[in-house]
């Protein structure tokens, strides 16, 4: 998947119906249904993975980002089963947009410098708890990739439409998460923030950080992320089976 500039033509409305769901599921906080609270925190380093398990055969796992020949920084966010059923994951899934700039990815991709990475902060999202529900929603990936690719005709457009209400459907059953950077060390990017990115990059300070000089005294434009820990909050349903490890508080669903 590439990773460079955003290009809001890609998925079109595909992307933007996915997103829209997205916010319908998180508008829908209000619902009553019973979750589990749970809390993990843990550290991760450049190049690093961390992961943890959080019960019923998922984990969730933060996995280094490809440096690429642009030379990209930081780490996905992913949940997927114990014995990993492949790509696309269930948090990807469930958190629209495709292939475009994305809560999932702490990383310096799409024009985010280190310290917009960093600025922002909280990150939510949704993932899938079901597998069959996962294997489905991978094979709906592949449909609406058609589109991706410009393969456009009366079946494929049909199938496009299909694939993206079911989607819809699916991602309506999505649990939510939070991702919470509490500290970072990052060698920041001497580009100017991108517009979309202002904000974050004033957000920074927020976030206890720390500065480290770049590697072979050269300094890049999106400069590179170093270290971070963490704190990831996920709202699991309410007959959820943890693992002895954690803990789970009973609360309302989507807070």
């Amino acid at each position: 998947m590439k990773r460079g500039v955003i290009d809001a033509r890609r998925w079109g409305w595909i992307a933007l119906a996915l997103t829209a769901a997205a916010a319908q599921i998180q508008a829908g906080s209000a619902r009553v249904a019973a979750c589990q609270k749970v809390v993990l925190s843990g550290e991760v380093g450049e190049g690093q993975e961390w992961r943890g398990s959080i019960g019923q055969g998922w984990v969730f796992r933060v996995l280094p980002i490809a440096k690429g020949p642009a030379g990209y920084s930081g780490w996905d966010l992913v949940v997927d089963r114990e014995r990993p059923a492949g790509f696309p994951d269930a948090l990807m899934l469930a958190t629209p947009p495709y292939d475009s700039i994305n809560e999932r990815e702490v990383g310096t991709t799409f024009g985010l410098r280190a310290q917009d990475a960093i600025g922002w902060n909280p990150r939510s999202f949704h993932f899938l708890t079901d597998p069959v529900a996962l294997r489905e929603s991978q094979k709906l990936f592949q449909v609406l990739g058609a589109a991706k690719f410009g393969m456009e005709s009366p079946v494929v457009s049909e199938g496009v439409g299909m694939a993206t209400q079911r989607q819809l459907k699916l991602n309506q059953k999505a649990s939510t998460g939070e991702f919470r950077i509490v500290e970072a060390r990052l060698t920041p990017g001497v580009a100017d923030a991108a517009p979309f990115a202002q904000g974050w990059a004033m957000a920074l300070p927020r976030t206890p950080h720390r500065f480290e000089p770049a590697g072979e005294g050269r300094s890049t434009a999106l400069g590179e992320l170093r270290w971070i820990r963490f704190i990831v909050t996920l709202w699991v349903p309410g007959a959820w089976a943890l693992p002895p490890a954690l803990h789970g508080v009973r609360t309302a669903c989507m807070e």
